[in-house]
């Protein structure tokens, strides 16, 4: 028996749902929560850019290079891609099927390791985080029998 693993996820929220064969439907595995990406880029900062001396009497300003809410979802991606390891470590999937967000789904597929990069059988560019278990084998039936 083979299981595969369906990450649904945005920058604020993911599922994950497992499937252990054809039309055995999906199950929920764990729903992860990233509040900080839901938050205003001016709240995840704790205070103002810092200051350089400018030529002549004017003054520059440092800006960071990338901004708050992108850094956040850097931050989720990398989480996600840690647990997707440990559980390709561990053996407790074969297959991955992944459905994220735009640009989500490229922060994500950028910090998989190579060895659950391998593992992808389809990788679908739409947000399902608000789908019910219900919905998913519709929405995924080009990807896999459920």
């Amino acid at each position: 028996m083979s299981t595969t693993w369906i990450l649904i996820a945005n920058a604020a929220q993911a599922k994950l749902y497992a499937n252990l064969g054809p039309n055995k439907g999906v199950e929920l595995v764990n729903e992860y929560v990233h509040p900080e990406s839901r938050e205003k880029g001016s709240e995840l900062v704790s205070d103002r850019s810092g200051h350089n001396q400018g030529h002549g009497n004017g003054r520059g300003s440092y800006v960071p290079q990338t901004g708050p809410k992108q850094n956040a979802a850097e931050h989720f991606a990398r989480d996600l891609a840690g647990m997707l390891d440990e559980g390709r470590s561990h053996g407790r999937y074969e297959r991955l099927i992944l459905a994220a967000s735009s640009p989500f789904i490229g922060l994500l597929k950028q910090h998989l390791p190579l060895g659950v990069s391998k593992l992808i059988t389809a990788s679908v560019d739409r947000d399902y985080t608000g789908a019910s278990e219900r919905e998913l084998p519709q929405l995924l039936a080009h990807c896999v029998v459920l």
